[in-house]
């Protein structure tokens, strides 16, 4: 049989006094309602030695407050890839005293829409909701009920609510100055999208990417030598276009737009006989667990999960403590990407843990200083 709950009345009777005063004196407020210190220690340690907790509905009634947050994703508490994505928001959560309350959505848009409902309808104090691919969504209405914030997701119209996402262009440019910094000036070539606009149907992060490597690549009045780009993001699609630029010309260094796409990439230059990086240097973007395995082990930028699930609930924080974003370009935080410096680039100094090299090749090329940081199609 399941033991009964102590309660505040409890509490009071064991320490002597009115169950206003061990409210008071429980709540922090003793001094200010003019309990003594000795009766406040009386009634904190009848509620210790009673093994009292507080009922956390009841103070939500009298507060207003849950100290809870919803957090309503597609497929990232299923996804190995991205979980740190959770542990950041967990973690920020706890720091600030708040319950995060964890649901899926496999996608689904209806379910997601009951999801916040509910969520909304229990109380929680806002709500973030996570995509495991940057992309733009559809804001439902029922979402500007409460403080909210998108979390690897811009809104497609012009809703006033907070995006946290990676800084993706920035980490274009970090790729194209890391190549320019170890030498490479002809030759670079891309995989997974190009000029044309070749690539995945709807990845933000594809177009943002590009952006930030031709600005380098322009600015240095270097062109790109070829692109193919890919439909999808796995080493079946890598290995395939990159057999098709090897058809047409002999790269000196691949920008591969994911690691999954460098993994084949690596597959169809060991099958012409080149070696990485002797003959080609091969950066990506996305630091998959994968990445520091391969030999040569592959540089790449990484997906800072843990950086964004965190900034995620600190800007939720930031709402449900008054302090509202007061500009449209406030309403997203870009989060750095940072650079995991390996062995598949030619000429950029590397150590076998990596993360040391790449803090100072990060100096090197130019790259944004850590700040909080997800994910990428």
């Amino acid at each position: 049989m399941a033991k009964k709950r102590v309660t505040l009345a409890q509490v009071a009777h064991a320490a002597g006094v009115s169950q206003t005063a061990a409210s008071y004196a429980l709540a922090g407020r003793a001094a200010e309602m003019r309990i003594s210190p000795e009766v406040e220690a009386r009634v904190r340690r009848a509620a210790r030695d009673a093994g009292y907790r507080p009922n956390a509905v009841s103070r939500s009634l009298r507060t207003g407050s849950s100290q809870t947050v919803g957090f309503i994703s597609d497929t990232v508490a299923t996804t190995a890839f991205a979980g740190h994505l959770i542990w950041g928001a967990l973690d920020q959560a706890r720091e600030r005293d708040h319950l995060l309350l964890i649901a899926e959505t496999e996608g689904d848009p209806q379910l997601e829409r009951e999801l916040m409902t509910a969520m909304l309808d229990r109380g929680v104090d806002g709500l973030i909701i996570a995509s495991m691919y940057t992309r733009a969504i559809a804001v439902p209405p029922v979402l500007m009920e409460a403080p909210a914030v998108l979390l690897n997701a811009f809104p497609v119209g012009d809703e006033m609510i907070c995006s946290v996402v990676p800084d993706e262009r920035e980490a274009g440019c970090v790729v194209a100055r890391t190549l320019l910094a170890s030498g490479h000036a002809d030759g670079i070539c891309l995989i997974g999208a190009s000029p044309r606009g070749e690539g995945p149907q709807g990845s933000l992060a594809s177009v943002q990417r590009l952006e930030g490597i031709l600005s380098v690549l322009h600015a240095a009045r270097i062109d790109v030598a070829g692109a193919v780009g890919c439909a999808d993001w796995q080493p079946a699609q890598g290995l395939e276009a990159t057999r098709r630029l090897l058809a047409e010309v002999t790269p000196s260094a691949l920008i591969c737009f994911n690691d999954r796409l460098a993994f084949g990439a690596y597959q169809a230059l060991a099958d012409a006989g080149l070696e990485v990086p002797d003959d080609v240097s091969v950066i990506s973007f996305d630091d998959d667990p994968l990445a520091s395995w391969i030999r040569p082990s592959l540089t790449t930028v990484a997906l800072p999960h843990y950086e964004l699930g965190a900034a995620a609930v600190q800007v939720l924080m930031d709402q449900l403590e008054g302090r509202p974003q007061e500009s449209a370009e406030r309403l997203v935080r870009r989060i750095t990407m940072p650079l995991r410096v390996r062995e598949s680039v030619r000429g950029l100094a590397h150590d076998s843990a990596g993360d040391a090299a790449a803090r100072g090749a990060g100096k090197l090329v130019g790259a944004a200083p850590a700040r909080a940081h997800t994910t990428v199609q």
